[in-house]
């Protein structure tokens, strides 16, 4: 047993161009070292000379061993490491300093900005309450956007006249920018000549001004958002409805099932596992509202959500490691509400 553990400790220690474990061990202790204790500006390039050298040895020794597949996928592995990987471990970095944009000075504080957002006083207040808006807001556009694309699945599952054309029209939100939608509700909410308004003068006989309080304002938002993306939840929904096999429904007919039988027992298994998806990818995504806060409402009315609040700290106030240390409890939170929902798919279908 020792031969074989000294040969692994010295291939280990071994100072060749393909060793890429020495490389990653090396990279860790000189990269955590630099950005102990040096300037921020040659941490950076110090960091960045440490991942080419590991990066270097992954591609020498994929070459001497023939992994000629790896070093294929090495492109654009080295695309999303710089653009997604680098990024959010140096985001990571960033929230265990004091930094802010507007300043050079940067100092090591650990998990002072972490402690700071939980329990300081005031931004731990605004923080707790740009949360529990967020939470509401996942609730009511999940929801409304769940029903509407199930409703719209159901209906364009079957075969009517102009079915292609509406369907193109049904889609049409879901193309658009979050922009172009946000801009065309500012002038569809607008008291003075919007449609919504128009129409609601008519009836009340008073100016109508939907943004003027907090549940206008909510609806408002849930409206829009919700106007975009129950298209996307219809076509997982639909995707499904359309795989279920015709004889199922004939053998139903013959039997003489309900109608709420037949969906209970024939379409709902179907689809089940693409509301599942579709309730996560559209939770993940509400929970990172803020462009239609910032275009309808600018977080007034009491309509501030976490990640608008996160942009006027990093940027706005210029308090960059907070917004960072902000950001990986968002990302901590999102994480924990994917581990839970895998946990109860698995769970449902170990049961069935």
């Amino acid at each position: 047993m020792s031969a074989p553990r000294a040969r692994t400790s010295s291939a280990f220690l071994e100072i060749s161009a393909d060793n890429w474990r020495l490389a990653i061990v090396m990279g860790i202790v000189v990269s955590a070292a630099a950005a102990a204790a040096l300037p921020a500006t040659v941490a950076f390039w110090i960091v960045g000379a440490m991942t080419a050298l590991v990066a270097a040895a992954f591609a020498v020794n994929a070459y001497r061993r023939h992994y000629y597949g790896g070093l294929l996928v090495a492109p654009a592995i080295a695309v999303l490491f710089t653009m997604n990987i680098f990024p959010l471990l140096w985001s990571l970095g960033l929230s265990f300093f004091a930094y802010q944009s507007n300043q050079q000075s940067i100092r090591f504080v650990g998990l002072g900005n972490y402690i700071k957002v939980l329990t300081n006083d005031i931004a731990a207040a605004d923080n707790w309450h740009a949360l529990t808006n967020t939470a509401m807001f996942v609730v009511l556009t999940v929801a409304a956007q769940m029903i509407i694309g199930f409703l719209l699945a159901m209906l364009f599952a079957k075969q009517f006249p102009l079915r292609k054309y509406l369907l193109i029209l049904v889609l049409a939100p879901m193309m658009l920018s979050v922009v172009a939608s946000g801009v065309f509700f500012t002038y569809y909410y607008d008291p003075t000549f919007g449609i919504l308004s128009y129409v609601m003068n008519g009836i009340t006989d008073g100016q109508f001004i939907l943004m003027d309080s907090k549940a206008g304002a909510v609806g408002g938002i849930v409206f829009a958002d919700a106007w975009m993306w129950s298209p996307f939840v219809m076509l997982l929904v639909l995707a499904g409805l359309v795989s279920v096999p015709k004889y199922l429904y004939e053998a139903a007919a013959i039997d003489r099932v309900s109608a709420w039988r037949r969906f209970w027992t024939i379409t709902f298994p179907y689809i089940r596992g693409l509301l599942m998806l579709a309730l996560l990818f559209r939770t993940i995504e509400a929970f990172k509202l803020a462009d239609l806060v910032i275009l309808l409402t600018k977080g007034g009315n009491d309509t501030m959500t976490i990640s608008y609040h996160l942009i006027r700290v990093a940027n706005e106030q210029n308090k960059t490691s907070e917004g960072a240390a902000i950001s990986y409890i968002m990302l901590f939170m999102v994480i924990v509400l994917t581990n839970l929902y895998l946990y109860l798919a698995n769970r449902r279908n170990g049961e069935s």
